[in-house]
């Protein structure tokens, strides 16, 4: 996987912010040495959150993020302030950019004081370090700049890199620390109307890259030639993994002896929140008539007529149940909502497309309101009473869920 086509939800998020007319926006032009961002002397210029997705040397691929000022008035400058403060919840790195020639002043304050609630690693650029004729000297988070005249740039550079190196957002393996060099593991791929043409999903590739890189044997297959390939291998695979829409079909397949999990349970071991996936799974024996249910995903996509969150999950929750009177809501993209307390279980996506700052912010919501908070993956295999094996690290099965 090249740095140019490294997912979303696998790049180093880094957040510009500050009050307005500090230079954020020439900052960013700056360290990034494009013009990504408009620059003006009028107060206000940046209205919206602007993403790029680049290659940042020393750093490799990075999401640089500028925001609007945290000071914005009016009406729609609270709109544009609370867009800001949504940014922090994927933020890997925040900078915090002043000027020099004074001190914090209350409304960047409120930020340092949300960096350090939210655990955010932070550096505080001054900025405008011409305009001060006192000799200035970088501390440990604290970086003096010019934009204007390029100063202090690689010095900020170097220091994004070192806070890098610390604040690495996911460390875990995908699949890579529970197999051996020259495994085989199966993964079990479904080519139907909701399959992306001419690709694979990120799950998937994310699979394959890690049994690549451990030395291992990547065989991959739908779920109608399962059986052949088995048969074929000549060998008892070391995994088999499965999507988990067709979850039904492949466990009546893969015999007793091999470990089986899915894509979406592996990638909530990845993002880490698979204990709580688990635990959040045995509330759906708890739904009663007129339970709420937000199934949330984490990317936006065109629903085809047999689409997993709007279609399926419902048909299989009402079926488990045995209630037809369950109302379910929907969530897409950002647009997962901070106010639970309404939700009786949250079933959400695998978060592929999602950073694990993200993810862990959502299950953090979900937590903290005490509403149960679950995903595709394992919701199913529970509800079709399938034993999941989710690693060496952990001897449970969904099937045997309560003692985890």
């Amino acid at each position: 996987m090249g740095l140019n086509s490294t997912p979303t939800g696998e790049r180093l998020h880094i957040g510009f912010f500050g009050c307005r007319n500090v230079g954020k926006s020439s900052i960013v032009n700056a360290v990034t040495g494009q013009e990504i961002a408009v620059v003006s002397s009028v107060k206000g210029t940046t209205t919206d959150p602007v993403k790029k997705s680049m290659e940042l040397l020393p750093l490799g691929p990075v999401i640089i993020i500028d925001t609007p000022g945290i000071d914005d008035e009016g009406e729609l400058g609270e709109k544009r302030v609370n867009q800001t403060k949504k940014i922090l919840r994927n933020c890997d790195i925040a900078i915090l950019v002043t000027v020099a020639n004074r001190n914090i002043n209350p409304a960047e304050e409120e930020l340092i004081s949300i960096f350090d609630e939210r655990k955010i690693p932070y550096i505080i650029v001054k900025n405008k370090a011409d305009l001060i004729k006192e000799e200035t000297q970088n501390k440990e988070n604290i970086v003096y700049t010019s934009a204007t005249q390029n100063k202090g740039i690689q010095e900020l550079k170097n220091t994004i890199g070192k806070l890098s190196k610390t604040s690495s957002e996911n460390n875990n393996r995908f699949i890579g620390d529970l197999i051996k060099p020259n495994d085989i593991v199966v993964l079990v791929t479904p080519i139907d109307s909701s399959a992306p043409k001419g690709r694979m999903i990120m799950p998937q590739q994310l699979a394959i890259r890690d049994i690549i890189d451990s030395d291992a044997i990547a065989v991959v297959t739908k779920e109608t030639q399962l059986q052949e390939t088995l048969k074929n291998l000549g060998k008892t695979p070391a995994y088999i993994i499965t999507d988990s829409q067709v979850f039904e079909e492949v466990n009546k397949i893969v015999p007793k002896n091999i470990p089986l999990t899915s894509f979406s349970i592996l990638m909530a071991r990845y993002k880490g929140f698979l204990e709580t996936a688990i635990k959040g799974a045995k509330a759906i024996d708890k739904l009663k008539k007129g339970s709420q249910i937000l199934i949330s995903e984490g990317c936006t996509h065109h629903r085809q007529c047999e689409d997993i969150g709007t279609v399926k999950l419902p048909k299989w929750i009402k079926e488990y149940t045995k209630i037809e009177d369950l109302k379910f809501e929907w969530s897409s993209g950002t647009g997962f909502p901070e106010n639970l307390k309404k939700f009786d279980l949250i079933i959400h996506c695998g978060g592929c497309m999602l950073n694990a700052k993200e993810m862990q912010f959502r299950m953090n919501c979900a937590n903290s309101q005490e509403v149960p908070f679950t995903n595709y993956g394992v919701a199913i295999a529970y509800m079709k009473g399938i034993n999941i094996v989710i690693g060496s690290n952990t001897s449970s099965t969904i099937a045997n869920i309560d003692k985890l």
